[in-house]
């Protein structure tokens, strides 16, 4: 699914780059992704996307 229809950014793509570089913050993020960077409408979803992947990498730390 598309997060960012203005620069073509997908759910899957922003999985990958939070996997692989692990941000901390939404800022940190679209240093990565440039999600947010026309017209804004979504940062809502990237941030639960964001939070949604930290919180499941957490599980399969403490799980390791």
């Amino acid at each position: 699914m598309y997060v960012c229809l203005c620069n073509g950014i997908s759910d899957k793509s922003i999985r990958a780059v939070i996997r692989q570089h692990q941000p901390s913050s939404l800022k940190e993020l679209q240093r990565f992704v440039p999600v947010g960077t026309q017209c804004g409408k979504c940062l809502r979803s990237a941030r639960q996307i964001l939070e949604h992947e930290q919180g499941s990498m957490v599980i399969y730390l403490r799980s390791a």
